[in-house]
């Protein structure tokens, strides 16, 4: 099976300045938007906001389609953190003999699978002699909309 990320891990400098945008205090319905917006002002670091752990979270670029069913979708970009210890049910960076994959991890009763959250993909079941390696865990897509 072809890997979805076919390239070899690489850092993407996450600059020491903050990154200051505007946020409003309340949450956003989807109807008619409040006359207070105007007078609300609060500003975030996109760095405090995204990022956990800076010196273990690494960017990457998604290829292929097998995530669609849980909204990650090609061409997203995924915040994984190399700090966080993977557990069942997250989803994860993992190299699997040397490849490079996104999928949901499976780990009960001494089996371990990766799930793609796209039924035209099988699981893969983790067999004795496989080399696998949780690379770190995604915490984050970034999809663009426009």
């Amino acid at each position: 099976m072809p890997s979805p990320l076919n390239f070899t891990p690489i850092p993407v400098v996450v600059p020491d300045t903050p990154l200051w945008l505007e946020l409003c205090a309340w949450t956003v319905q989807a109807g008619f938007p409040s006359p207070a917006a105007d007078h609300t002002r609060k500003r975030i670091d996109l760095n405090e906001h995204l990022i956990r752990n800076k010196e273990a979270t690494f960017i990457f670029r998604v290829k292929g389609d097998s995530m669609n069913g849980i909204g990650i979708y090609e061409g997203d970009e995924l915040l994984v953190d190399r700090s966080i210890e993977a557990v069942h049910g997250n989803i994860v960076l993992a190299v699997l003999n040397n490849d490079y994959t996104v999928k949901r991890l499976y780990r009960r009763g001494g089996v371990i699978k990766l799930i793609a959250e796209n039924p035209l993909y099988p699981p893969i079941v983790v067999k004795d002699g496989q080399e696998l390696l949780i690379w770190g865990v995604v915490t984050r897509n970034l999809h663009k909309l426009y």
